[in-house]
């Protein structure tokens, strides 16, 4: 039990480091923008307008991509259910938080396991080193973003990563296995 309070305080100050200290105009403005990149909306469209405009192997990744959001989307819900943790803003004080605050449980980060679930295989698909340091490197600022804008514990994003980037792997390799 004392594991599980320690855990807490680590996880508690880890919140409080990145809410605070990324808490600044410009660095406000970059993360309330590419939080929405995780969002369930942006995310459909985006892999829909790859789908129809793309073919061979792309278009094969592309449906990966889409059969990985829609997976990991229906496990976040089930979780959610399960396990309602309270958002950060509203258990902790002092805080900073959005402007549009969510009103469902908060783990896992739906906008976390939605990104890694879409981005990692495109990743897997073109590892070229610029291709998936930037496609790594958004999905990254959205999951920091969740933290920063009030609206996740670390936890919760480092489930969302794991559980997107799991289903993105496990995805891409079975419709790689089944159609090439």
């Amino acid at each position: 039990m004392r594991y599980v309070h320690v855990i807490q305080q680590i996880e508690l100050k880890l919140f409080y480091t990145i809410n605070r200290n990324y808490n600044k105009k410009m660095a406000n403005r970059y993360f309330s923008f590419i939080t929405h990149l995780g969002g369930a909306m942006f995310m459909i469209i985006a892999v829909f307008l790859i789908l129809i405009m793309s073919n061979g192997s792309l278009q094969l990744t592309a449906k990966a991509s889409a059969i990985s959001l829609t997976i990991s989307h229906i496990i976040v819900q089930l979780v959610k259910r399960f396990f309602p943790r309270k958002r950060p803003y509203v258990v902790l004080n002092e805080i900073y938080v959005t402007n549009k605050p969510l009103k469902d449980p908060s783990f896992p980060s739906g906008h976390s396991t939605a990104i890694f679930s879409v981005f990692i295989p495109f990743v897997l698909y073109s590892p070229t080193l610029l291709f998936s340091t930037l496609l790594l490197f958004l999905a990254f600022s959205v999951a920091i973003s969740r933290i920063v804008l009030g609206l996740h514990y670390p936890s919760d994003v480092l489930v969302g990563i794991l559980l997107g980037s799991l289903t993105g792997y496990i995805t891409y390799a079975l419709v790689k296995q089944i159609f090439l």
